[in-house]
């Protein structure tokens, strides 16, 4: 049974879990097929076939965090399956954060533990005012580790301990304030809330966003470096040389909208209207 699927639509890729029964819980199986979605939207994303990527799930909540019969699977493991496994959910935040293309995250209600990481590996977070974020793990005698990196740039040092050693529910307007999400909206508006930053996103220059967040996450390594303000200004100087750049800048001087906003301009995944599970 899939626990996930991928459509690709109109250069729109949309990543959904599909365990509502179980509040989308996490497993072995799930971090799986989402580690074989994410491989294939890196590859997309870069060729320009997808432009942008919603995570979002079905049911009630976003995500439960763990699955409970995976935790009682994980009592008999040994230390090297338990690293074999948590590197498994390493590769999956990574791959998310790495996304070349833009990416939001959906949440309509619960995110816990895990689900928090998926949050904050995404460049945008849309949430319902029904939504509540958790890092839940210290009730049950473990730690938010693999998603801390994640989590700590989006919240803070300082906020992320608090909620990592309280285990508070976070409710959406305190999710909203400490920089978890990024637009909170009532929750029969949430998907019209989703497609408006879609429209949004879409107006941005493909190669021009692609560039921007591989520039952005290369200055958080270093903001304040001589190599970082050289690699600055060869990536301004790359694009304004680029047939995107050039266009970019003939379209604004002749008031009209540039070539990529054109529904020509978007490439379609050859399965485009076909659900990938």
């Amino acid at each position: 049974m899939a626990y996930s699927t991928l459509l690709i639509d109109k250069g729109v890729a949309r990543l959904t879990l599909n365990r509502p029964e179980v509040h989308n819980a996490f497993d072995d199986s799930l971090i799986a097929e989402l580690n074989t979605h994410l491989d294939d939207l890196h590859a997309l994303a870069n060729a320009g076939d997808v432009r942008a990527v919603v995570l979002g799930s079905e049911g009630k909540s976003f995500s439960a965090g763990a699955d409970l019969n995976w935790m009682k699977r994980m009592v008999d493991y040994s230390l090297e399956d338990n690293l074999a496994d948590s590197r498994k959910l390493s590769a999956l935040m990574f791959g998310l954060d790495t996304l070349p293309c833009p990416t939001i995250c959906r949440v309509q209600g619960a995110a816990f533990g895990g689900a928090v990481g998926l949050a904050a590996c995404c460049d945008l977070v849309v949430a319902s005012d029904k939504a509540k974020f958790c890092l839940s793990e210290v009730k049950i005698g473990l730690s938010p580790a693999v998603i801390s990196p994640y989590v700590q740039r989006a919240l803070g040092e300082r906020q992320l301990r608090r909620y990592a050693l309280t285990a508070e529910v976070i409710d959406a307007p305190t999710a909203l304030a400490l920089g978890l999400a990024h637009q909170v909206v009532e929750h029969d508006a949430l998907d019209s809330a989703v497609n408006d930053m879609l429209d949004t996103l879409l107006g941005g220059s493909p190669q021009a966003q692609r560039a921007t967040k591989a520039l952005l996450a290369s200055v958080a390594q270093a903001p304040d470096s001589d190599v970082t303000r050289e690699h600055t200004c060869h990536v301004i100087a790359k694009l304004r040389v680029s047939q995107e750049g050039q266009e970019g800048l003939s379209s604004f001087f002749e008031k009209r909208r540039p070539a990529w906003t054109q529904p020509s301009g978007l490439q379609e995944h050859n399965n485009a209207a076909e659900p990938r599970s």
